[in-house]
């Protein structure tokens, strides 16, 4: 009896240590899903300020269009809501406590400088019934600034969400919505600024940084390496003139003008992006020591670009593959399957160039170019305006999270480190950079163009020289040390300056350089700009090419147009799309037999002359069509005297107007 009793009596305990245990469990698990439901409600009041902040630049966008008030573009509020709101979470907020939990490791293989991926914390929890060890790992974010306030720490994101989910369709949309007509016409413009202009203001500005930042104090000058200004200047040079544009479209200014603007900032900021990478590779692949090595540098520049032209290539193949399953395929009898084949494929060739160490934002932008200029042309109806709806949407809520993040940013980021001087130092060299990029080319490029470049549009192109979305990522990207954190701060207040500022002088701008504004899309006012008058107009045997004549001048398209023009017409068009004429009658007739796999019975079938229905402005860059010249030899001519000033009315056949400001009336 004894016997049972013990035995009774240590089940009795152990049940009662187990239920002990559960107990403890239980609380345990209690509280971790407090602390889960805490964190829940943190990120959801986080994107919901973001979208209200969204929702408010959108009501103010339509107030001040309804208003018709233009010194603040969206960009320039999206920016001002953002540091309100930024200033409100730093000093305003109160919600939720971090915990903090101070660790000493004593492992010598780890350091600042190649901290772990994962960090693994073993310590002992008392239960009813003995000691027991529970581990916990963190994985490795960054260094960051112990903060008192949750939300304050929330309201800061991963750089990583920038490039692989908010640049992609920023600079998707950019090569979707290029108008390609002026785009060729101005291609070696566009290039030379881009390209070589991007290049010397980069270098240019890391070289003037660098002796600037000798002349500060020690502490300072001591942070920074010569890499390190020059990777700031390679940054600093992308340029995002979404304001300028935004007014350049609404008052319709010259379309070359508007090309040269818009090609340039798209061009530069892949160029930037490539030339980032490949300073940052340049120590760390190459140069041992960090300073300047022969053999290293024309390795970086080989990098460069092999990088580019790769890139590049993928995206071109990517869209190019898309044109053809749209062509070949009937997946446009389901506009739904085709509209997300369309933007899958298209957000594939960033992830495709990333994963190949590549550089997505030049891929996609390319990718972008081929599908507006092949792929669309095979769509749908329903399909061709869900994209461009799509891709426009995405755009506009990209950029203006963007804008509204740098403004948040600039408070809530643990990562800012103010230097006056250095700040001074940056918006001065960029500056100067951005001279050296537009006036010396511009110059050079005058001596074989036709049409020059006059000087009021040589102002207007440095002007609109506006930092942005591109700059800020490449500078949050990497925040580690003292010198990049300097860096992200100055390019933040770079941008905001240049948007507000900048950006809002745009139209007092084009109107104290006297840049004509109303100009019809045919309507080409750049060759008569080298040969105004002291007050701005053009003389009167100018007026035959302003209103256009009915045989295209010579150099009116580049040689690079003419000839790409001649090999897209022939061969390339024909095999992704269903346009005439055929590879049948363009490739040489032993070739037959393939070109009729790659000829589609719509493309024989279809009317010999409907190749010239077009389908986007891509085609117009190409030939100047039958239509066209009619329609500029049928158009009526108005003179109105006005203030003692002739003004012409060109009302063309869709009874567009467009306002030219003549010579004085004698």
């Amino acid at each position: 009896m004894t016997r049972l009793t013990v035995c009774i009596g240590t089940l009795y305990l152990l049940i009662l240590s187990d239920f002990f245990d559960v107990s403890n469990c239980a609380a345990t698990d209690i509280v971790l899903d407090a602390k889960a439901q805490s964190t829940h409600r943190l990120d959801t009041l986080n994107l919901l300020s973001y979208t209200f902040l969204l929702i408010l630049t959108v009501l103010t966008i339509w107030l001040f269009k309804h208003r018709r008030v233009s010194f603040l573009h969206e960009t320039g509020l999206a920016v001002i809501y953002g540091l309100i709101v930024g200033a409100i979470i730093r000093y305003a907020g109160s919600t939720g406590e971090v915990l903090h939990m101070s660790v000493v490791s004593n492992d010598q293989n780890y350091n600042s400088s190649l901290p772990p991926d994962a960090l693994s914390l073993n310590f002992p929890v008392k239960s009813s019934s003995s000691l027991k060890n529970k581990t916990y790992e963190y994985t490795f974010r960054g260094e960051i600034q112990l903060r008192d306030n949750e939300i304050d720490l929330k309201a800061t994101f991963d750089p990583e969400i920038f490039f692989n989910i908010i640049l992609p369709p920023i600079i998707f949309h950019a090569g979707y919505s290029l108008k390609r007509k002026y785009f060729f016409r101005n291609l070696g413009a566009i290039l030379t600024f881009a390209i070589i202009g991007t290049a010397i203001s980069s270098f240019l500005v890391g070289a003037l940084m660098y002796g600037c930042v000798q002349l500060m104090p020690a502490h300072l000058a001591s942070s920074f390496t010569f890499l390190d200004t020059l990777y700031f200047g390679a940054l600093i040079s992308s340029t995002d003139p979404l304001t300028v544009l935004a007014i350049f479209n609404d008052l319709r200014v010259d379309v070359n003008l508007y090309a040269l603007v818009f090609g340039e900032s798209v061009l530069n900021d892949a160029v930037s992006i490539v030339l980032s990478g490949s300073i940052q590779n340049y120590e760390e692949l190459y140069s041992g020591s960090g300073g300047f090595e022969t053999v290293a540098f024309f390795k970086a520049v080989g990098d460069f670009f092999g990088i580019f032209m790769l890139s590049l290539l993928i995206g071109a193949v990517m869209g190019c593959f898309t044109a053809l399953l749209t062509k070949f395929t009937r997946v446009r009898d389901f506009p739904l399957l085709e509209s997300a084949l369309f933007v899958l494929m298209s957000y594939s060739t960033f992830l495709i160039a990333e994963a190949s160490e590549l550089t997505g934002v030049v891929s996609v932008l390319f990718c972008g170019m081929c599908q507006a200029h092949y792929t669309y042309n095979n769509l749908s109806d329903d399909s061709r305006i869900r994209t461009k709806q799509i891709f426009e949407l995405l755009n506009f809520l990209a950029e203006n999270f963007i804008f509204s993040y740098i403004g948040v940013s600039m408070f809530t980021f643990p990562k800012h480190h103010f230097d006056p001087l250095f700040i001074l130092a940056g918006f001065t060299c960029a500056a100067i950079g951005r001279a050296a990029n537009i006036y010396p080319l511009s110059y050079i490029l005058n001596v074989a163009r036709n049409p020059k470049i006059p000087s009021n549009f040589q102002h207007m192109l440095f002007f609109s020289g506006l930092r942005g979305a591109m700059s800020f990522a490449l500078a949050i990207r990497n925040t580690l040390s003292e010198a990049r954190q300097t860096m992200l701060t100055t390019t933040s207040l770079i941008v905001i300056i240049t948007v507000i500022i900048q950006g809002g002088a745009a139209l007092h701008l084009l109107y104290w350089f006297q840049i004509p504004v109303g100009i019809d899309e045919e309507t080409e006012a750049l060759s008569s700009q080298g040969s105004r008058s002291g007050n701005g107009t053009p003389h009167s045997q100018d007026w035959n090419y302003v209103l256009g004549p009915d045989v295209p001048k010579p150099n009116e398209k580049g040689l690079l147009a003419r000839i790409w023009g001649s090999f897209d017409t022939r061969y390339m068009k024909p095999l992704l799309t269903h346009s005439r004429p055929t590879l049948l009658e363009t490739l040489p007739v032993c070739c037959n037999p393939i070109a009729r796999l790659l000829t589609t019975t719509e493309q024989m079938t279809q009317e010999s002359n409907r190749h010239g229905i077009r389908d986007s402005d891509s085609d117009l860059c190409i030939n100047e069509s039958d239509s066209i010249r009619e329609r500029r030899s049928s158009l009526a001519r108005q003179i109105h005297s006005i203030s003692g000033h002739q003004m012409i009315d060109i009302v063309d056949m869709e009874g567009r107007v467009a306002f030219v400001p003549g010579s004085r009336a004698s």
